[in-house]
């Protein structure tokens, strides 16, 4: 009887090494799967946030929203106030967008993300006129004006419409942050030129206690008026189009020269 009892002991034995085996490996899989997904994740992000700096800057190269940015930018304060209510709306309506993307009928999308985007432009103003009422009155038409800008109505139909809701809250976060820091680099130029100073009015975006922050960076004895109105705006903003499209233009000629030597490395010479 012991002998009949053995071999049955041995079959079970290997069993459950063959199951525990391929627990192993499912665990195994699943782990790798999980590594390479993360991996995908964080080229994804690593993607939105280049493109939204830099390689599709909303207003360097789609040029989207350029009638506030090239309105308000006469002062930081004005430019960062527009900047941040844009960002706001941004990440806002695309983090909506996305939330809803599977339950809008594709034939009337276009004017729910604008009744969508109305209703975020509308809390901050709202917000605004409450808390910053002298940016408010600073910005006049163009806050409300902001429903209408283009970047935010693409971003809204192009990626949030079509991914889930934490990469459309990233995207939306970086081409915010890509628009606002144009605006606050045309205002930064146009200040200096024209006012000589930085920062003039902070106080009515983040309170008094920013009336310190002015700095005199020259004297002048009158404003540069070609600097503060809007034709100064088209020319800084050319100078920062073509500066981009330099830097792109000498990045590209880097990697065909670093490109040509490695294939001269691995070059091999049949004649001998």
């Amino acid at each position: 009887m012991s002998n009949n009892i053995a071999p049955q002991s041995t079959n079970s034995d290997i069993n459950t090494e063959q199951v525990n085996d391929t627990i192993a490996a499912d665990a195994a899989q699943e782990a790798a799967r999980k590594a390479e997904l993360k991996l995908a994740a964080k080229a994804e992000y690593k993607e939105l946030a280049i493109q939204g700096l830099w390689k599709n800057n909303p207003g360097l190269v789609q040029l989207l929203g350029l009638c506030p940015l090239l309105a308000v930018t006469s002062t930081v304060t004005n430019a960062l106030g527009l900047g941040l209510a844009t960002l706001l709306v941004l990440i806002c309506s695309n983090i909506t967008v996305s939330a809803i993307r599977h339950w809008v009928p594709k034939d009337i999308r276009i004017p729910i993300f604008v009744l969508i985007i109305a209703a975020f432009v509308t809390c901050v103003q709202l917000l605004m006129n409450a808390f910053t009422y002298g940016i408010y009155q600073s910005l006049g038409i163009f806050l409300p004006l902001i429903v209408t800008n283009c970047a935010i109505i693409g971003r809204a139909e192009a990626y949030a419409s079509k991914n889930p809701v934490k990469q459309a809250a990233f995207d939306g976060l970086m081409m915010g942050l890509g628009f606002a820091l144009i605006l606050i680099l045309l205002g930064v130029i146009r200040e200096i030129l024209g006012q000589g100073t930085l920062f003039d009015g902070a106080e009515l975006l983040l309170g008094d206690w920013a009336s310190g922050l002015k700095i005199q960076v020259m004297q002048l004895d009158t404003q540069f008026l070609l600097a503060i109105l809007p034709p100064g705006a088209f020319i800084a903003m050319g100078i920062l189009i073509a500066l981009k499209n330099a830097i792109d233009s000498h990045i590209k000629a880097k990697q065909a020269v670093k490109g040509e030597k490695v294939i001269e490395r691995v070059r091999v010479n049949f004649d001998s």
